[in-house]
């Protein structure tokens, strides 16, 4: 099987047009290529660990990265990231994109291959969209009984709203991961409006944690829960470990069950691939004080950590899937914890 690997850090995406809808001008996104670069490395070691494909990969020719000498890489000049993308992806079997949500960026590219006539490993396009709106998320899930912080949308320039109870965070409705997001402890001057339409939502303490789902024709599975790690005040995402606790695993993958579930009814297409879900899981026992913050609609940074851990690769796990066979539940070991430490500065024009 030819697949095609593209990551939008790595494959072209910084040295393109849409990086303004994905970082400000001269901002720092060494934390969003950091996370990127660690993805794509993971996803192109596992295909190649697998035997059974043949990888390519969309490299951006400005930012070189090292990858197994099997891979056949496909070099991406400056503003021609879709453009390759889509010309590659025509002539594989399968593609796995891996892009943020913010501005429509992963939604744009997984319909522009589609539109092309080739296959993304990715939910269906109106899984896509509303999994990359976090009010319109947090509303579906509400609305299908799934337990979501209160909350509400502020329009661009809206005013943070005086009766709105402290602590909180606001983050854009269209994000990845901590991009933007800001916490407004109690007593603290709220923040100034922001230019883009965000989301406020009341601090929910208790453990972090992502479960990573497999979709696939045969339905919705969760195949891993890993305990999230940030930098301090809620910043940039820099590992995780397997959620060891047999309780709490079991909440946390009920509830991106029945996330992904109620994501899933919303659109009848079918949709495939990884799905990570973002919850906290609160100190009562019985979950009553758990909650699901957000959907993500591709593979997310976990994957790096599961990866070398699992029994047999997860690009694998991902492809059979999609093709209607079953996933393969084996827990992952406890030793399988990693950091995000490459930390180099990645300034943007």
């Amino acid at each position: 099987m030819r697949l095609l690997i593209h990551e939008w850090c790595c494959s072209g995406g910084l040295s393109g047009p849409d990086v303004s809808c994905v970082v400000e001008p001269g901002a720092d996104c060494s934390s969003l290529e950091r996370e990127g670069r660690a993805m794509f490395r993971s996803l192109v070691a596992d295909a190649v660990r697998d035997g059974g494909f043949e990888v390519i990969a969309l490299v951006d020719a400005a930012r070189p990265v090292d990858l197994p000498p099997a891979v056949r890489r496909i070099d991406v000049g400056a503003s021609t990231e879709v453009e390759r993308l889509v010309a590659a992806a025509r002539d594989v079997d399968g593609t796995i994109v891996v892009a943020p949500e913010t501005g429509g960026v992963l939604a744009a590219r997984v319909a522009a291959v589609r539109a092309a006539g080739g296959r993304v490993l990715a939910p269906s396009d109106g899984f896509m969209s509303l999994a990359a709106d976090k009010q319109a998320t947090v509303d579906a899930l509400a609305a299908a009984g799934v337990p979501v912080p209160a909350g509400r949308s502020l329009a661009a320039g809206e005013p943070w709203p005086d009766a709105f109870r402290l602590p909180a965070v606001r983050k854009a409705r269209a994000s990845t991961g901590c991009d933007g997001l800001q916490f407004i402890g109690p007593g603290e001057p709220p923040p100034r409006p922001a230019p883009l339409a965000t989301r406020i939502e009341a601090w929910c303490t208790g453990t972090s944690v992502g479960v990573s789902c497999i979709l696939g024709p045969r339905g919705v599975v969760p195949l891993a829960t890993v305990r999230q790690v940030f930098t301090p005040g809620y910043g940039a995402y820099v590992g995780g470990s397997p959620l060891d606790d047999a309780g709490m695993r079991t909440r946390a993958e009920r509830l991106a069950l029945r996330s992904v579930e109620a994501l899933a009814r919303r659109d009848q297409s079918p949709s495939v691939g990884w799905v990570g879900v973002d919850i906290i899981l609160g100190s009562r026992a019985d979950g009553l004080d758990d909650r699901v913050l957000e959907v993500n609609p591709r593979v997310t940074t976990s994957f790096v950590g599961l990866a070398p851990a699992a029994p047999a690769s997860l690009v694998r796990v991902i492809v059979a899937a999609a093709q209607g066979r079953a996933v393969d539940r084996r827990p992952f070991p406890s030793t399988c914890r990693f950091a995000l430490t490459d930390d180099v500065p990645c300034p943007v024009p």
